[in-house]
């Protein structure tokens, strides 16, 4: 095939590459700059897991990966206590080692939990892991990121039972992700301390996958100039 006819006919190809460009794609340099981040609460030990991730403890402020803003957390522990079956089943399911599950970070209402995460500028996947001992199915906040009430009168679950949400596609701007839980009465519930067992924030999916995309795209067009 000539040059000529080529271009002609990779013409559309190219006009859809530039929208997938535009639209969904996000930049190597801006995704190599995002920062994978983990932490468990009501400890200020580090903790290495199964798969040899990290976990930085979450009882800090003003490290490398941020920290917690202003008002240092309580802890409490309910360690020694096992997960109920269930419970046990969904932390398997997820790959998440138990002892991420032993302590929280919590604050005594109106006082809240909030940190600042130094994840650099992207878009997200915030994964929100707690487990209730203490005021089992009666405790109820709000839970907030970058100023967005991404679950609004949440329920913790029963006594050693677990909850592992995940929040996609959060967009950072400044290079910091604001995290904060904030009791909220209009649960209804009698304890409105929040809390959190452990936070997991990657690079959103979303845009881990539109890159792959990209590669693949990029690859078949060059490809095609090859064919003569």
């Amino acid at each position: 095939m000539r040059k000529g006819k080529f271009i002609f006919f990779r013409l559309p190809s190219l006009i859809v590459f530039g929208l997938f460009l535009l639209v969904f794609c996000v930049p190597s340099p801006v995704l190599a700059k995002m920062k994978e981040i983990r932490i468990w609460g009501g400890t200020a030990a580090d903790h290495k897991d199964g798969k040899g991730r990290k976990w930085y403890g979450a009882q800090k402020d003003k490290q490398d990966w941020g920290g917690f803003v202003k008002l240092l957390p309580k802890t409490a522990s309910a360690q020694g206590t096992p997960l109920t079956d269930d419970a046990e089943k969904l932390r398997k399911k997820h790959g998440y080692d138990e002892e991420l599950f032993f302590h929280v970070s919590w604050a005594a209402n109106p006082d809240t939990v909030k940190y600042e995460f130094k994840t650099g500028k992207g878009v997200f996947d915030v994964t929100y892991m707690v487990r209730e001992h203490w005021s089992p199915n009666n405790r109820g906040y709000d839970i907030i990121i970058e100023g967005d009430v991404v679950e609004e009168l949440y329920v913790t679950p029963g006594r050693s039972e677990i909850d592992i949400i995940t929040y996609e596609g959060i967009e950072v701007k400044d290079g910091e992700l604001d995290f904060e839980c904030i009791g909220n009465p209009k649960t209804g519930k009698g304890d409105l301390n929040p809390m959190f067992s452990a936070l997991e924030i990657l690079p959103s999916k979303l845009a881990v996958d539109a890159q792959k995309k990209l590669t693949t795209f990029w690859g078949y067009i060059k490809g095609q100039e090859n064919i003569d």
